[in-house]
């Protein structure tokens, strides 16, 4: 007797995956303003999950810079994101920070226990006073990073030095949202705020210009890709400065040579822009970082009277007409 064939079983349902648990402790978080670091630090704590209530943008730039790093934030003006944002990020420019905290607690919009973080490397919380009065939590952080406003600055975040400046009360909670930033806290007093961000335009925004000037040097005097040309030996400069300090410093100013820089000085002198325009701003830039230099050899007893005497008087006098002769040969 034929036997009918057993109707297959249905599939057991396939179970929902699991719904990961929102993390304790996450904040809705409002952004003012969308510039190169106020999105980057966006994108950085959404992506721990804290949720980002809305984004403050003004300029065209802006408004694209928040579209591709905190895309689906909505575009709010400043008031109604101190209203509805438990955590308020304040990345706005050094100088219009202290006007916008205090015209936000003219408004009385700062709310009792919400989180105030400001950016800025040269203020600490005294700047915050006002939303403090109000009853909010003022922090500073400062990442020791520039930002150029890209998602790869997010990465560049890990591991990154970040200043926190906050009263003894609530420095934990500014030390854990830098380590949620990615970043590696440490304490800064108040008053070191200032000398603090001196330090870090001076090295880093300072050393852009100076780059760029040499790089102006190399194109005056005919070398096509100036910036290649340096690559190798400004990479090796600033590692040894970084690793050895004083020590690792090389050139005519460091071995006392007096002729090499009055023959610099005459050259540079000489030299002419795509424009016809001399260098005069390489020229001063020379003489101030060469007389620095000479200055800190002096101090640490590394060149004698006499030399340091011949590089002063070398970097006092005033260069060699175009043409003339120099008494004077480069060192090797």
């Amino acid at each position: 007797m034929p036997t009918t064939p057993a109707t297959p079983a249905d599939p057991e349902p396939t179970p929902n995956p699991p719904t990961r648990p929102p993390r304790p402790g996450r904040l809705g978080v409002g952004i003012i303003s969308a510039g190169r670091v106020g999105a980057v630090l966006g994108s950085a704590l959404r992506s721990v999950d804290h949720q980002i209530i809305g984004v403050h943008a003004v300029s065209e730039a802006s408004r694209e810079r928040a579209e591709l790093l905190l895309p689906g934030v909505p575009l709010l003006e400043v008031e109604d994101i101190v209203e509805r944002a438990e955590l308020v990020l304040l990345a706005v420019p050094d100088d219009a920070l202290a006007g916008l905290v205090q015209g936000l607690a003219d408004l009385k919009r700062w709310q009792p226990g919400q989180l105030v973080v400001h950016t800025s490397g040269a203020y600490g919380t005294a700047v915050l006073e006002p939303a403090r009065r109000c009853g909010a939590i003022p922090l500073a952080i400062h990442p020791a990073m520039t930002f150029g406003g890209f998602s790869t600055d997010v990465a560049r975040l890990v591991g990154c030095p970040m200043a926190v400046t906050a009263p003894a009360a609530v420095l934990p909670i500014g030390q854990a949202l830098a380590v949620e930033l990615g970043g590696e806290p440490f304490v800064l007093p108040e008053q070191s705020r200032p000398a603090y961000h001196a330090a870090l335009a001076h090295g880093a925004n300072h050393l852009v210009t100076l780059v760029n000037q040499a790089v102006r040097i190399l194109a005056a005097a005919g070398v096509e890709d100036g910036a290649a040309t340096l690559t190798p030996l400004l990479s090796a400069a600033l590692d040894r400065a970084l690793r050895e300090g004083e020590a690792g410093l090389t050139g005519p100013v460091a071995r006392g040579d007096a002729g090499t820089v009055r023959t610099h000085l005459e050259a540079l002198a000489a030299l002419r822009d795509a424009n016809g325009r001399p260098l005069d701003d390489v020229v001063a830039t020379y003489r101030v970082l060469a007389e620095a230099t000479l200055q800190r050899r002096e101090a640490t007893g590394a060149l004698g009277e006499q030399q340091v005497r011949a590089l002063r008087e070398a970097l006092a006098a005033p260069p060699a007409e175009p043409g003339r002769d120099s008494n004077t040969s480069p060192a090797d």
